[in-house]
């Protein structure tokens, strides 16, 4: 197979399972995905296979929206809610006082990226030094806000639109935006974790209503390969 398959990427699950698990459906070792999703994210996955795997270099460098809920009041090593809690602050914070906060974090901004990331410093991972207990300097790097709106807001609760460019960390924007705020502030696992879409540089390849799950791009691969057969 030859081409781009838009993945409905479950919960718990890294990127590369996505992918490792695909190899196996297609039978081939040529395959690329679009960037990379946290295990606690959920949404579209753009997995290229094949002949299409030399358009992944330029749909790394495409914009991308995520939403996520951001839950103020918790601060913790992974800077998301499945990390050690390092602090629980009291959240005394009216809707306009939180959104008074955003346009500090819209346009061209710096983000330090999390130590649990897959970056890589001096040939190692981030998130491998991470569990061994070790913290590295990180040098901020510039990324671009296009977009930042509070579609609800609820007491602790704040569920986020984020429009943004190639680098991004939403657990990190989650995170300053607390530490701005002064009660710190994470991504939450809850009613919406954080969902990848197309927009921008992406349009085209597909949308999160389309995106599929792991069964039927089993199911489809299981038939051609029939077909072939015959």
């Amino acid at each position: 197979m030859n081409g781009i398959v838009i993945v409905d990427k479950p919960q718990e699950w890294t990127s590369q399972d996505v992918t490792a698990r695909l190899r196996r459906v297609f039978n081939t070792r040529r395959i690329g995905h679009g960037g990379t999703l946290d295990p606690m994210a959920t949404g579209v996955l753009p997995v290229f296979v094949g002949r299409a795997t030399r358009g992944v270099e330029f749909f790394e460098h495409a914009e991308k929206t995520y939403e996520a809920v951001l839950r103020l009041g918790i601060t913790t090593d992974t800077e998301d809610v499945t990390g050690t809690v390092l602090e629980k602050r009291p959240v005394a914070l009216t809707e306009q006082e939180f959104l008074n906060i955003l346009p500090q974090f819209r346009g061209e901004i710096r983000q330090i990226p999390p130590m649990y990331s897959a970056l890589k410093i001096n040939g190692q991972k981030l998130c491998d030094l991470a569990r061994k207990g070790k913290e590295v300097e990180r040098k901020p790097r510039t990324i671009t806000i296009h977009q930042l709106e509070c579609l609800e807001f609820a007491g602790d609760r704040a569920k986020l639109l984020v429009h943004c460019s190639k680098g991004t960390y939403i657990r990190t924007l989650c995170h300053d935006i607390g530490q701005k705020l002064g009660c710190g502030g994470c991504p939450s696992a809850g009613c919406c974790p954080e969902a990848q879409a197309c927009s921008g540089g992406c349009e085209g390849c597909g949308a999160s209503a389309e995106a599929v799950t792991e069964e039927p791009v089993q199911a489809s691969a299981e038939t051609e390969t029939g077909k072939e057969s015959e």
